[in-house]
């Protein structure tokens, strides 16, 4: 497969943005965090959910996650598509919490701002990304939540340069946001000038964070964009994961997307679409549920919602769980 995406405009990189200017300033989330409760883990097969609607505050999301048969889930802290931030009141993180544990649910990720590109050249993006990134952390860390999926950013200009940039950046936002969530960074589908769309480049953006740092991070692995970037997951399952084995690692592996794929392989389009019914077919999602490597990492569903937010995913779910038994 190729490693490297079609080829970005030529553009002269900015210079890179003082530390006390991308740095925002401290938040009270960090002093006011509640007791996380505990929840019982007796599922063999680990956390599995999708990713559900937070609208009307955080804390109305575990529910849906439960209404749907799911045993975690993903959700946004914030507008996705919207730079204004969003500082959680003791209340609400206190709701949350409340919720979470009358819902049973036992690992939840949030995603972050679709507007942030840690590896942007313009300075003024790149400084705004990493102080709406920096958020996104410490309102994950305040929520007591497992992960944070992160896109890497577009480079724009120059691969290599990019890839500095996003690794300085995330080494600011962690060191500015220390906290208990994991951030799993998500392998992309090699569109554009994205980065992370093969294993050695996202093993070399993370080989830059320094090795103080290096505990909090995570990795992604979402199988209609790896599917898409060229990685055969229908017809060479046990080769991809060999590969990933060998490149990033399972003690890496974060969190599971699941999938399916509009485009075929290698089409580097990130369409997601409803299990067995893409160009993957059922075959890699029941291996997957039966692979001994994968049976304890959370897996959240992306696919499409359908006409009432919960058909879908219920059906998703219990196809997921079908597999697992067969």
């Amino acid at each position: 497969m190729s490693t490297t995406p079609p080829g970005a405009p030529d553009g002269t990189p900015s210079k890179k943005p003082s530390k006390r200017d991308i740095r925002p300033k401290a938040s009270h989330l960090r002093d006011s965090v509640v007791p996380l409760p505990h929840i019982p883990d007796p599922d063999p097969l680990g956390p599995l959910g999708a990713h559900v609607s937070a609208q009307g505050g955080v804390a109305c999301a575990p529910p849906r996650a439960t209404d749907i048969g799911g045993t975690g889930l993903q959700l946004f802290t914030k507008v996705p598509n919207q730079w204004k931030e969003k500082e959680l009141s003791v209340k609400e993180i206190s709701a949350y919490r409340t919720a979470l544990a009358a819902s049973g649910q036992r690992w939840v990720t949030s995603h972050d701002s679709y507007l942030i590109n840690l590896a942007s050249p313009d300075p003024t993006l790149r400084a705004r990304s990493i102080e709406s990134f920096t958020m996104e952390l410490r309102r994950c860390n305040a929520l007591g939540l497992n992960a944070l999926v992160s896109h890497p950013g577009n480079f724009i200009d120059e691969r290599t340069s990019g890839i500095a940039r996003n690794a300085d950046a995330i080494t600011a936002a962690l060191e500015s946001a220390p906290g208990p969530t994991r951030l799993c960074l998500e392998l992309t589908a090699g569109q554009g000038t994205v980065i992370g769309a093969t294993f050695e480049e996202m093993a070399d953006l993370l080989s830059r964070i320094p090795p103080p740092l290096q505990h909090r991070l995570g990795v992604c692995l979402d199988t209609c964009h790896v599917f898409a970037a060229g990685y055969d997951l229908a017809g060479d399952y046990d080769g991809v994961w060999a590969n990933f084995a060998d490149v990033l690692g399972y003690a890496r592996l974060g969190v599971l997307h699941l999938n399916d794929s509009v485009g075929a392989l290698g089409s580097r389009k990130d369409r997601h679409a409803l299990l067995g019914e893409g160009s993957m077919g059922d075959g890699p999602f029941r291996r997957i549920m039966q692979d001994p490597h994968l049976r304890l990492v959370p897996k959240m569903l992306e696919t499409p919602k359908g006409d009432d937010m919960v058909s879908n995913d219920r059906l998703m779910l219990t196809k997921l769980r079908l597999f697992a038994a067969r």
